[in-house]
């Protein structure tokens, strides 16, 4: 199970730049690059509340969870 992270799909249907966008946010281009590509191991509420701010969105439409096909059972057996 994996969580995929949309923001550049929301930034590409509000017509907003990354640049703006971590401007608004607080934080550097390159931290909001790394959070798009879905490198990063999590994100804090204030961040992800003020994205959701900018974009006029919720975090569902930039996050969504993916059943990559690995049932919760296989998962702790690891």
């Amino acid at each position: 199970m994996s969580i995929m992270i949309n923001l550049d799909v929301m930034l590409a249907r509000r017509k907003v730049k990354s640049k703006e966008l971590a401007q608004f946010v607080g934080i550097t281009e390159q931290n909001l690059s790394l959070l798009k590509s879905g490198k990063v191991k999590g994100i804090r509420f204030s961040t992800l509340e003020k994205i959701c701010e900018y974009l006029a969105c919720q975090p569902g439409d930039i996050m969504e969870w993916v059943n990559d096909g690995q049932s919760i059972d296989d998962e702790a057996m690891e």
